[in-house]
């Protein structure tokens, strides 16, 4: 099978020479059930996201030890299963998460990781939704407790996390306002209905924001969703009403920003941190719902994914480049074309 494996630490954009962190490698060995409760999966899909690309840079908190398998989200069909899994069987549509390990033709999971793809869902969308949009769900569903009228305003819009913070935001009554540079994403953000979008480049988004604000007679932000960091998080700070929250994903422009604690005070703001992958470990059954209902709102065609770039593994850093210089309006997506076609028993 082919698994695309970082074998040192470095940027992963570039030509997958010798001396590439990253490489596809070949083997006959395709990887066998782990335990009776095991599940051995055919990839089809698997996405990238920011997260991907930093822990092959080494810049991510979780820094797993070399050689390893990139990839975390992924969806396929159960190619086989151990002898206790009652609970899916050879065909089976999943997808799934994982800490590494989904840059690859197969991947083995326990079976209570897993989840159904329902009827009605593409599968290669599948395989993109898990960590995006998990990260979004929990974070404005659980932490924030999003209500209908409230004013949202997502940062770095147009990406995973972004789009995904817009389309929940929407369907959870909200007032979206999206922020995104470049007259595409503006127009695409506007096509799933966000309230306002501002590409900071041209307008910067003190004026325009508070000028939205006052023609529909609101007194601020209720909830900023912040993937980006830096600049953008300051001068959003300044559009915050009393009792607003602020919900840290991550920091894509590189720079840590800085949340004065007094204004925090005086303002009563909420800081949420959200680092949905431990959700898994200590809010397993939020985790749980959150993806159950997710893949529900995709097949009810609630939600979409929106996949700007598919590639091969033989492509994966084409796909790393169009993370680095952030040319994907939503999801990057390796697309699996499996070599391997005898089931093995067993």
């Amino acid at each position: 099978m082919e698994v695309l494996v970082c074998r040192n630490i470095g940027d992963p954009t570039g030509p997958m020479i010798g001396t590439s962190p990253i490489a596809v490698s070949k083997s006959h060995i395709i990887p066998t059930i782990g335990g009776p409760t095991s599940v051995r999966v055919r990839i089809r899909a698997t996405s990238l996201n920011f997260a991907n690309y930093l822990q092959i840079l080494g810049k991510y908190q979780e820094k797993p030890q070399l050689p390893f398998i990139p990839g975390s989200d992924y969806s396929g069909t159960v190619e086989s299963i151990g002898a206790s899994v009652s609970k899916f069987r050879v065909g089976d549509r999943v997808c799934s998460i994982a800490a590494v390990g989904s840059f690859a033709e197969f991947i083995v999971a326990e079976e209570k990781d897993l989840f159904f793809v329902p009827e009605g869902c593409d599968l290669v969308a599948a395989g993109a939704l898990p960590v995006v949009y998990g990260t979004s769900h929990v974070a404005l569903v659980h932490r924030a407790q999003l209500k209908s009228g409230q004013v949202l305003m997502v940062l770095g819009a147009a990406g995973g996390v972004g789009l995904s913070a817009v389309q929940i935001g929407k369907a959870c009554g909200a007032i979206v306002i999206a922020v995104a540079r470049g007259a595409e994403k503006i127009q695409f953000l506007q096509s799933l209905g966000a309230d306002h979008v501002i590409d900071p480049t041209q307008n910067g988004i003190l004026d325009s924001v508070k000028k939205f604000l006052k023609s529909r007679k609101l007194q601020g932000i209720d909830v900023l969703y912040d993937p980006v960091g830096g600049k953008f998080t300051k001068e959003a700070m300044k559009l915050l009403k009393w009792g607003a929250q602020i919900l840290v994903i991550g920091f894509a422009s590189g720079q840590v920003p800085i949340i004065p604690a007094n204004i925090a005070l005086v303002k009563n703001w909420t800081v949420h941190g959200l680092y949905w992958g431990s959700y898994k470990i200590h809010c397993p059954n939020v985790f749980e719902d959150s993806l159950n209902q997710l893949l529900s709102w995709l097949a009810k065609g609630f939600i979409s994914v929106n996949i700007s770039h598919t590639y091969s593994l033989s492509e994966a850093n084409l796909a790393f480049g169009t993370i680095k210089e952030r040319k994907s309006i939503g999801k990057v997506v390796i697309v699996v074309e499996n070599s391997s076609s005898a089931r093995s028993k067993l």
